[in-house]
């Protein structure tokens, strides 16, 4: 069982705790990280871009000149994919790029990228994340004291909304819940700084 150590926000370690093989302890599945990294970043995609078809241009409803002996190339439009302020030819549309994964593709990823993150010494589990009232330096201080440089993800059992409203001015700092986690997250923020309960609960939810 891998050990870690337990941080109280003043950045003294305060006690040490095991953690499960089953959710922390497993060997990274490189593969199945990134297709969930990909299916994400889809899933995030508005695939709203849109052009005008010929159809949709307004105007070119009259032939611009004769079919015949004009000389010139035959045309039938001035709203033409060839003609300037035509229509586009084969442009995109809106379209959905989302796509689902597997349940058991979801489960060994997510696994996989808190195994990565215990493996590189990237978590760091803190006694509990609790503030008494709206300050970033509070969250800023923490954060100093426990030695986190760069992007942070900061985990809480529950929706806190003084700690997400607090870290919400840092910058490379996002705050989230067990349930609203995901593997791009994880793997995009070099800290993964988790409350002690709610490390519990991943265990208790994935193990």
């Amino acid at each position: 069982m891998p050990k870690v150590s337990v941080y109280d926000m003043k950045g003294v370690e305060v006690s040490t705790t095991e953690l499960s093989d089953a959710v922390f302890g497993i060997k990274p599945n490189e593969a199945v990280m990134h297709a969930m990294v990909v299916n994400y970043l889809a899933n995030q995609r508005q695939g709203t871009q849109s052009t005008l078809t010929r159809t949709e241009v307004r105007g070119g409803g009259k032939k611009p000149w004769r079919q015949k002996g004009t000389g010139r190339a035959r045309q039938g439009s001035i709203r033409a994919p060839q003609w300037t302020h035509g229509g586009v030819a084969l442009g995109p549309k809106p379209r959905d790029y989302s796509y689902s994964l597997n349940k058991k593709e979801k489960r060994l990823a997510l696994k996989s990228a808190l195994s990565s993150k215990v493996l590189e010494n990237e978590m760091i589990v803190v006694d509990s994340i609790d503030i008494t009232e709206f300050k970033t330096k509070t969250i800023i201080d923490m954060l100093k004291a426990l030695k986190v440089e760069g992007k942070a993800l900061i985990v809480t059992p529950e929706a806190d909304l003084k700690v997400v409203k607090s870290a919400s001015n840092i910058k490379g700092v996002k705050t989230a819940t067990v349930n609203t986690l995901n593997v791009y997250d994880i793997l995009n923020y070099e800290k993964f700084v988790v409350a002690k309960s709610a490390v519990e609960k991943i265990e208790e939810v994935y193990a």
